[in-house]
């Protein structure tokens, strides 16, 4: 299998036939011995499963479709697809119509001939809402900061995938933006980028909305911890109970040297119940010691997780 290309859709009745069409006149151009195509269905309401069907019968030999229950979400939808791909090289889109099937040849020659573990679009001309396009860059500049990967484009819905890649990686929540991260963590770091054109929608609305970008933010710090601290959590924790304890205790010997200092002085000196420094110093001692708790409890929940010695191996001689 030389191209699997993996489509997630909700609601997308309108675009399905026209999208296979453009797919298949795209790959009869190139030089390709077989390839499939895999509509994942995330549940949708309309009768986008019917036309998913309507495909594979008139196109057996290259549709393939998974059909959820109910509606999961776009990194379901991928994390599925990226299950059943075979190809050599993994190309994902999005069902609007938005993305453009002339950019696969371009897309596949970047990763055999350039050596790229993975290319994602760039839509530098976007046909989107500002209601859209500017969360959309206030979410890039945070994840390039947080990252290091310093893509313009990371929600962009073309990518183009070796098939380790996708094979070695797990994506669920909004995780499907952060794809370029994941692939990173799993040793895959050889990332590339590629304008893509971005079409206009064609048929129904857009799935955006405030709530995914929000949460797209959160998952990008969940992403970022579990990259620096999921199998060593005493490390940040560690550290910052540390901190916070050293702080403390520096404070409360600060307010008792002085109430020693006044003592031997015969001053008279309020007591040390009576300091606000004191409450400050014993709460930081507190949550010092609650932190060092924390990553004891993670260490052990790492230490005992089925996953603690799992690790991509590239290869393994004699």
């Amino acid at each position: 299998m030389d191209i699997s290309i993996v489509v997630p859709l909700y609601n997308e009745e309108e675009s399905l036939k026209e999208l296979h069409a453009w797919i298949a006149r795209v790959i009869d151009g190139m030089d390709v011995v077989d390839h499939e195509v895999i509509f994942v269905d995330d549940g949708s309401k309309d009768n986008s499963w019917k036309v998913v069907e309507e495909l594979i019968q008139s196109d057996p030999k290259h549709v393939r479709g998974i059909r959820f229950q109910r509606n999961y979400g776009k990194s379901p939808a991928l994390n599925e697809g990226f299950k059943m791909a075979q190809g050599e090289v993994v190309i994902t889109m999005d069902a609007d119509l938005q993305d453009s099937p002339e950019e696969i040849p371009e897309l596949r020659r970047m990763l055999l001939e350039d050596g790229f573990d993975m290319v994602s679009g760039w839509k530098k001309k976007r046909h989107d809402p500002l209601s859209k396009t500017i969360p959309t860059k206030l979410y890039n500049w945070a994840t390039r900061k947080m990252s290091g990967i310093y893509l313009h484009d990371f929600n962009c819905g073309l990518k183009a995938y070796r098939l380790p890649v996708v094979k070695s990686i797990e994506v669920f929540g909004e995780m499907h933006r952060y794809i370029p991260v994941l692939a990173k963590r799993s040793g895959y770091d050889k990332i590339g980028e590629k304008v893509v054109q971005h079409q206009a929608r064609k048929f129904g609305e857009s799935k955006f909305g405030w709530e995914r970008f929000i949460n797209g933010f959160l998952d990008l710090l969940t992403i970022t911890f579990i990259a620096r601290f999921g199998k060593k959590p005493m490390h940040l924790f560690g550290s910052l109970g540390s901190l916070m304890f050293f702080l403390g205790f520096v404070l409360f010997a600060w307010i008792g040297g002085e109430k020693v200092y006044y003592i031997l002085k015969d001053v008279p000196a309020k007591n040390i119940t009576d300091i606000s420094g004191f409450y400050i110093a014993l709460v930081s001692m507190i949550l010092g010691v609650q932190l060092f708790l924390a990553g004891f409890l993670g260490e052990l929940i790492s230490r005992n997780s089925p996953n603690r010695n799992a690790y991509q191996i590239a290869e393994k001689v004699g």
